[in-house]
């Protein structure tokens, strides 16, 4: 915001020549001190003060797509044996990718899977599994952070429906933990490879269409968890989306020698119906997306050329009625779209003021 103002404030003063007006002395004005003064010389343009809605707004680029981009590695030593299509969407309980014949289930959670889980385990692994055997219609235990006799029990059957041995214990590499449903955006192995721990098998993005955009550092305050954006679509189409997260990121400089630059990263959802009907046959585009920082709703605004500089400091209007011109100063607000917020002494909707050369 303090970047817009000062660039306001250069649109003013080149208006104005780079001079200065005084409410407080004879030349230009005339009359005694205070918040108006009486102009000699009628401006050579003139513009109506009117009374809209001003948004803080910034457009950023962004790209239309399914979002970040996960990598799913093996963590269990064997062949690879089945893969998914690229593009294919796996939901819970489903098979990620098999190793010896044997399922790599997607399970939904925001914990990765990072350890053995069996009877003694407590943590939100644990209460991870604990709600998607529920789901999948297992019981016999409570849903929550302990690893129980229970649950063992539940985990023995599930592994007898997955064709696992029943251990009731919950191997590392068994189960893979996402937010929620997926699709596969590539694969980085081949079917009859061998598997090796930390080995890429392949890459997965969620299901719902996102967008991706990018903020200069100093507009951070833009991109708020929560905020709602405006996304225009390549065929024109405007259409409601939300920011669901919000990150800093550091893109490496452009050429040799070139110091690194700080960006701010939002992930816009699109959510309304309209939204995702407008989107379905989209991938990979880009788009246009406005945030918004703050709006002032019906508000007394003016062109940002008809400000002109006091010399006591600050800004004033030259207005003008029946023939003859004065000065009033003005307390200046949101900055938007090339015209400004104004607020002054006997100022209303309808003046007529000056635009300086």
């Amino acid at each position: 915001m303090r970047g817009r103002l000062f660039a306001g404030l250069l649109v003013v003063l080149a208006a104005t020549g780079g001079a200065f007006v005084t409410l407080n002395a004879a030349g230009p004005l005339a009359g005694g001190a205070g918040p108006t003064g009486t102009a000699a010389i009628l401006p050579p343009a003139t513009t109506p003060v009117t009374r809209q809605t001003l948004d803080d707004t910034v457009d950023a680029d962004g790209e239309l797509g399914y979002g970040p981009v996960t990598g799913a590695v093996a963590r269990r030593p064997g062949t690879i044996t089945w893969l998914p299509a690229s593009g294919a969407r796996i939901t819970r309980g489903r098979s990620l990718y098999r190793v010896d014949d044997e399922p790599v289930t997607l399970m939904y959670g925001d914990t990765p899977a990072y350890r053995d889980l069996r009877v003694g385990t407590e943590g939100a692994d644990v209460a991870n599994l604990e709600r998607n055997l529920r789901r999948l219609g297992y019981d016999g235990f409570t849903v929550d952070d302990e690893y129980t006799y229970g649950t063992a029990a539940a985990v023995r059957e599930w592994q007898a429906d997955r064709g696992l041995e029943e251990t009731g214990v919950v191997e590392l590499g068994r189960v893979v933990f996402a937010p929620g449903k997926v699709r596969v955006e590539s694969l980085e192995a081949e079917k009859g490879q061998p598997a090796q721990p930390g080995q890429k098998v392949l890459t997965y993005t969620g299901t719902s269409k996102v967008v991706t955009a990018e903020l200069d550092a100093e507009d951070q305050r833009m991109a708020r968890k929560g905020a709602k954006v405006r996304v225009t679509l390549p065929d024109g189409t405007t259409v409601p989306g939300t920011v669901t997260e919000v990150a800093t990121v550091i893109k490496p400089g452009d050429g040799q020698g070139a110091d690194p630059e700080t960006r701010v990263e939002a992930l816009v959802s699109l959510r309304s119906a309209k939204a995702a009907k407008a989107a379905a046959g989209l991938d990979k585009a880009a788009v246009d997306v406005t945030f918004t920082a703050s709006r002032r709703e019906n508000v007394l605004t003016v062109p940002v050329a008809a400000l002109v500089a006091l010399r006591e400091g600050g800004f004033g209007l030259q207005v003008v009625e029946g023939g003859s011109a004065r000065y009033v100063a003005v307390e200046t607000g949101l900055f938007s779209g090339g015209r400004v917020e104004v607020k002054g002494e006997g100022l209303s909707e309808g003046m007529t003021v000056g635009m300086p050369r």
